[in-house]
């Protein structure tokens, strides 16, 4: 029963780590989701849905950089594919509804807590929460002002 116990409190220990080590990247992810969001107040010579989806090609560039930084062939592929239908996303809702972009930032949140989870790309602890934090901060407010009644082209 006392090693029950001690596993039990180390698997807690562990999860008590794990939600401390999510909080700071999703802080941060959260005031650079909030700065991501307003940006095209700061870009109005483009439609927001241009700024958004440059955005998101770029979140695309730097999962590749990762893919190359880890080196193995699996992830490189996986990565190459995964960015190309993203950056596919990307192109379609800047002439397309901007419902694309809701479903696109959406789909790499839950893919940055995929990778989170699994660690499938070595050496990205702190980038998997902070990027789904953005993700879906954009995603709520792209989706709040579609609602709204806001033209996003």
């Amino acid at each position: 029963m006392h090693t029950h116990h001690t596993t039990h409190a180390h698997a807690h220990a562990h999860a008590h780590d794990e939600s401390r080590s999510v909080l700071k990247p999703a802080l941060w992810g959260a005031l650079f989701g909030a700065l991501q969001a307003a940006a095209p107040l700061a870009i109005r010579w483009l439609d927001q849905a241009v700024v958004q989806a440059v955005c998101l090609a770029f979140i695309c560039a730097v999962y590749i950089g990762f893919a190359v930084a880890d080196g193995r062939t699996k992830v490189l592929v996986a990565e190459a594919l995964v960015a190309a239908a993203f950056l596919t996303a990307a192109l379609v809702g800047v002439t397309a509804s901007a419902w694309v972009l809701v479903a696109a930032y959406t789909a790499h949140g839950a893919k940055d807590v995929w990778q989170h989870r699994t660690r499938f790309v070595a050496n990205t602890r702190w980038w998997p929460p902070y990027c789904a934090t953005i993700d879906f901060i954009v995603a709520a407010v792209i989706a709040v002002e579609i609602a709204a009644g806001y033209s996003l082209h």
